[in-house]
Parts: C-alpha cells; sequence; structure tokens
C-alpha cells in the first residue's frame, strides 16, 4: 500500500508546492493598497477591491496547511520504511584464510635433534 502512496501524497505535495507560489506571486503587497487608492484600477477587479486579498489569501493559507500535511507525511513514510539489510558485499562471509605453517630453515650439517647454539 505505502509503495502506491507515496509517489501519490509526492505529487500531490509538488502541485501544492507550485500552486501556493503562484498564489503568492498573484498577491500584492501591502504598499499597492496606496496605488489603488489614487484610482490605478484594482478597485474594479473581479473580486473588488478588497475581495481579492481576502481570497487569494485564504486560498494560499489553505494550500499552504496541505502543503505541511504533505510534508509531515512523507517524511513519516520515508523514516517508516524498514532498513535494508545492507550492501551486497556485506552479504559476503569472509572465509578465513588457511593458517600458514613455516618451518625453520635447515642448517647444513646439523642433525634434527641438535639445538643450535
Amino acid at each position: 500500500m505505502q509503495g502506491f502512496l507515496f509517489p501519490l501524497i509526492l505529487s500531490v505535495h509538488v502541485l501544492v508546492g507550485l500552486s501556493v507560489i503562484g498564489l503568492v506571486l498573484l498577491q500584492h503587497g501591502k504598499g499597492a493598497d496606496m496605488g489603488a487608492a489614487f484610482g490605478s484600477g484594482a478597485s474594479g477587479s473581479l473580486f473588488g477591491s478588497t475581495g481579492s486579498a481576502n481570497f487569494l489569501s485564504r486560498t494560499t493559507a489553505g494550500l499552504a496547511t496541505v502543503f505541511f500535511i504533505t510534508s509531515l507525511t512523507l517524511t513519516y513514510m520515508a523514516s517508516s520504511k524498514p532498513k535494508a539489510a545492507g550492501s551486497v558485499m556485506e552479504a559476503v562471509k569472509e572465509q578465513p584464510a588457511a593458517p600458514v605453517k613455516t618451518e625453520a630453515p635447515a642448517v647444513p650439517g646439523s642433525k634434527a635433534g641438535d639445538i643450535p647454539k
């Protein structure tokens, strides 16, 4: 189930993020209200002089809430994935090397039982 939800929530997250960016760019700042007072034509817009600000700010707040919820959901889903077993190389067991038998070199003229002095 998580294999299907993660890409779905991720795509909703990206679309909501782009929508928030677009809505923020559509809104005018606090200083633009002075321009409307001198007849710049903002009072004759589709939403009225203050209606667009109220509508756009409420829509932006709603989309920002959805953005935060999807962010938290994606974080939870990413952190709750089962941990991988490790790398492929960790799965290969190291074989212990065979012990190397070394013998002392034979000294010419000595017998096997002689102890060197």
